[in-house]
C-alpha cells in the first residue's frame, strides 16, 4: 500500500483548499495521488434522468460506472443500516498500483498520520495534544511554537515539500 497521510481540522478549517492547493505540486514531483474524502453529508454525484442514475435508484446495491476517462463506483447501503464509512474498507477500494500517496480529508480520529489544519481565530482547539499521529500543523500563524512541525497553511508549496521529505524518508 502506498503511504497514507490524512488532513484534520474542524469544519471550515481550509482542509479541502490546501489539499486543492498541494496536489498539484505532489503531481509535478511525478508523484500519483489518490484522495479519500470523508464526508457527513450525503451527496449525490450522479445525474437525475441519466442512465447510471435510473439503475442505482432502480435498486442495484453497487454500480460501477465505466467510461473512457474514468470509473465511479457507487456503494449504496440501506437506509435501515445508517454508519459510518470504514477508513479501511475505502482504501481497499483504491487501485493501490497505480499510486504513490494516497491523501486521506476527514476520518480525524483514525490512527493514521495527519496534518492537522488550524486556525487560531476559529477558537477551536488544537488537535495534536490528543492524537498522537497528528505530525505536523498547518496554520493561519505559522510563528506560533509547538513541539511538532509548523507548516504556513497559506504556503501550499512548503506542505507540499513537508510531504515530499516524509514519503521519502519512508522509502530510504
Amino acid at each position: 500500500m502506498p503511504p497514507i497521510l490524512g488532513f484534520a481540522g474542524f469544519s471550515g478549517s481550509g482542509k479541502t483548499t490546501l489539499i486543492e492547493q498541494v496536489i498539484p505540486y505532489l503531481k509535478q514531483q511525478g508523484l500519483r495521488v489518490g484522495l479519500l474524502k470523508h464526508s457527513h453529508h450525503d451527496v449525490e454525484p450522479d445525474t437525475p434522468g441519466k442512465d447510471s442514475y435510473r439503475l442505482r435508484h432502480a435498486g442495484s446495491d453497487q454500480l460501477l460506472l465505466a467510461t473512457p476517462h474514468r470509473h465511479i463506483l457507487f456503494f449504496e447501503y440501506p437506509e435501515s443500516d445508517p454508519r459510518e464509512p470504514d477508513l479501511q474498507q475505502c482504501l481497499q477500494q483504491l487501485d493501490h498500483r497505480k499510486l504513490d500517496l494516497i491523501l486521506v480529508e476527514g476520518f480525524r480520529d483514525q490512527p493514521i498520520e495527519k496534518i492537522e489544519i488550524h486556525r487560531p481565530v476559529y477558537g477551536k482547539p488544537l488537535l495534536y495534544p490528543q492524537d498522537e499521529h497528528i505530525v505536523a500543523i498547518a496554520t493561519s500563524e505559522p510563528g506560533t511554537t509547538h513541539p511538532l512541525p509548523v507548516l504556513d497553511l497559506n504556503q501550499p508549496k512548503q506542505v507540499a515539500a513537508f510531504i515530499l521529505k516524509r514519503i521519502r524518508e519512508e522509502n530510504d
